[in-house]
């Protein structure tokens, strides 16, 4: 249980204990840090009292402040100001706090409920490569599996391989109309990074032809209907779901390419899934759930053998879940997918991390499933996180205007060796480790700004601010670190001490206001941990890691470790470096960055 926490429950029973007439919420009691302009290290809220106890707020602060002195031997002091309580805890829990867990490892896990989540993000298609717009996806995935999993929860981290549909089947008609038999190897390219290319070359040659067929007097809808490349494209999807052998091999080679290209920008961005799907594999399952919602009369057909459902009663509107020519669209696939992740593995949730332009392709499906009464329905929570833009603005795929995601991580690489050759800080390092380094700072500059900000909001990444060793940057927290490294290399301590290397430690002399200060950041963690989890929004662990970095700088600039006054403050002091390091670390690790030794 976290200080805060301890606060909210001896308040209560204070409470229970001075007015035992009247019975008082845990949850009406607020506890917040206290302000920096002010003295103490937390403040509770007087003000839902009020009208409960029906006493002025300084009367109510004053019998609560002396019983909590009093009863607890937890608090030093109190103050009340403007119906607030802020309350001084003693010097001795702050001191026991940091002996007691200065070598703790592990924060939050087995906190939770214990859970079965699966986190589903990347869902790359297969006409093109991973770009830039995938990486907050990619990201802000697997950073709220990793959170989700230290809060105690079951995680399964899964991939949706959109590997079927017409977007694949632009790629193989351009292809096999413009490659002349091109591969990777011949081509000398990623093979996600080459059906991408054709990908963008059907959408050129598709604008040409349309535009041809409006110069032979054809209006703009019809020419888009009647482009031969698309028409092409439409029968090949039609021959791919009726099972046909070649196209069946055309697809399978080159999604086959597109998947060791993924294979490799994965490994670069360090991350994982336990469970990969294929819609290729679930849209037959959802095509038998829409069957079923037909017999059941959920759903209905239109004269064109098209499936729809009408959700107009929800404020919707009718949605299409089956072509008229049997073929599947996202919806019916997606279907499929959830019951199949249900099934599979008996999720309390599935957690979609998909972009807000799909929030009401989410809503959507959501009810669908309900209305078929299906059980993976109630557990589908969508992640709905804000699109991210460059500064020359928003990509566009077919277009060919989008920055891949291994050139973006390539030029971070280059952005983070050029600003470390510039500050002259490469001595000491060998070429393989320059090399690592460059890698850690920049890709750990790429994530830190992307996960960041809320995933609810939009957002525009700027390379360089991301990387600038001054900022709110994930390079600021790496330096800090490594600035602890080098204080315990000099003292001769590791990095992960045994524990009992300060068991003889006894505190005597009062701690200093910053000494306090971050050892309450400290132990509040556990809690920024929690909050994550149930709002997931890694953002709060990157604006803690930060805060605490910059703490630490402060703190370490106003005071001595190799000459403390004493050997008893010098202790102290290691001891704070050592954990304020530990919990850095912990919490990078969650947002996949890691944090050097040296810089």
């Amino acid at each position: 249980m976290t200080l805060a926490s301890q606060i909210r429950h001896a308040v209560a029973d204070a409470l229970m204990h001075l007015y035992p007439e009247v019975t008082v919420n845990i949850s009406a009691i607020t506890v917040n840090q206290t302000k920096p302009e002010f003295t103490g290290d937390y403040t509770v809220v007087l003000f839902p009292f009020l009208k409960l106890l029906r006493q002025k707020p300084d009367a109510i602060g004053k019998q609560l402040g002396d019983h909590l002195v009093a009863a607890t031997g937890l608090f030093s002091a109190y103050e009340i100001v403007s119906g607030f309580l802020n309350l001084s805890v003693k010097d001795g829990f702050w001191v026991a706090f940091i002996k007691d867990h200065f070598t703790d490892v592990h924060y939050g896990e087995n906190a939770g409920a214990n859970r079965r989540v699966m986190a589903e993000y990347s869902s790359p298609n297969t006409n093109k490569p991973l770009h830039f717009g995938h990486l907050r996806n990619i990201f802000l995935g697997a950073a709220v599996s990793e959170v989700l999993k230290a809060n105690g929860n079951e995680v399964i981290k899964g991939n949706l391989i959109n590997d079927r549909g017409i977007h694949i089947c632009k790629s193989m008609i351009a292809w096999q109309r413009y490659a002349d038999g091109a591969t990777p190897e011949s081509a000398g390219i990623k093979g996600d990074h080459l059906v991408g290319d054709y990908y963008v070359k059907f959408n050129d040659v598709y604008k040409q032809e349309v535009a041809a067929l409006v110069g032979q007097g054809k209006d703009e809808k019809t020419a888009e209907k009647e482009a031969p490349i698309m028409l092409e494209a439409q029968e090949l999807l039609r021959k791919w779901e009726a099972g046909d052998a070649d196209v069946r091999n055309l697809w399978q080679m080159m999604n086959g390419w597109v998947y060791k290209g993924f294979d490799v920008s994965y490994k670069r961005l360090g991350v994982s899934f336990d469970k990969v799907y294929y819609e290729s594999d679930t849209y037959l399952l959802g095509k038998k759930l829409v069957e079923s919602g037909v017999d059941k009369g959920v759903l209905y057909k239109k004269e064109d053998g098209s499936v729809w459902i009408d959700l107009k009663e929800e404020g919707l509107d009718e949605k299409l879940l089956l072509r008229g020519d049997g073929t599947s669209v996202y919806m019916t696939q997606d279907l499929g997918t959830a019951k199949l992740k249900y099934d599979d593995f008996h999720l309390d949730q599935s957690v979609y991390v998909i972009a807000d332009e799909q929030n009401y392709h989410m809503q959507v499906l959501k009810l669908i499933l309900k209305k078929l009464g299906e059980p993976c329905a109630d557990g589908i929570f969508h992640l709905s996180y804000g699109m991210v833009e460059l500064p020359t603005g928003r990509m566009k795929s077919r277009e060919g205007t989008v920055v891949d995601a291994d050139d973006m991580v390539s030029e971070m690489v280059a952005l983070s060796k050029e600003q470390t050759e510039q500050s002259g800080k490469t001595e000491g390092f060998t070429a393989e480790e320059l090399a690592q380094l460059y890698e850690t700072i920049g890709l750990g500059a790429l994530k830190f700004y992307l996960l960041r900000v809320d995933p609810k909001k939009k957002m525009i990444f700027d390379p360089k601010e991301s990387i600038d060793l001054h900022g709110y940057t994930a390079t600021f927290i790496q330096y800090a670190h490594a600035r602890i490294c080098s204080i315990l290399r000099r003292e001769n301590i590791a990095l992960t001490p045994d524990p009992t290397q300060f068991q003889s430690f006894r505190q005597t002399a009062e701690l200093s206001l910053l000494e306090r200060k971050i050892i309450l950041s400290l132990e509040e963690y556990p809690a920024i941990l929690a909050d994550a989890a149930n709002e997931f929004n890694p953002s709060s662990i990157c604006n803690y890691s930060f805060q605490l970095a910059q703490l630490f700088n402060t703190f370490y600039d106003a005071h001595s470790i190799s000459k403390a006054e004493s050997e008893e403050k010098k202790h102290l002091r290691l001891m704070i470096i050592i954990m304020t390091a530990s919990v850095l670390r912990h919490a990078m690790k969650l947002m996949g960055i890691r944090l050097p030794e040296k810089m």
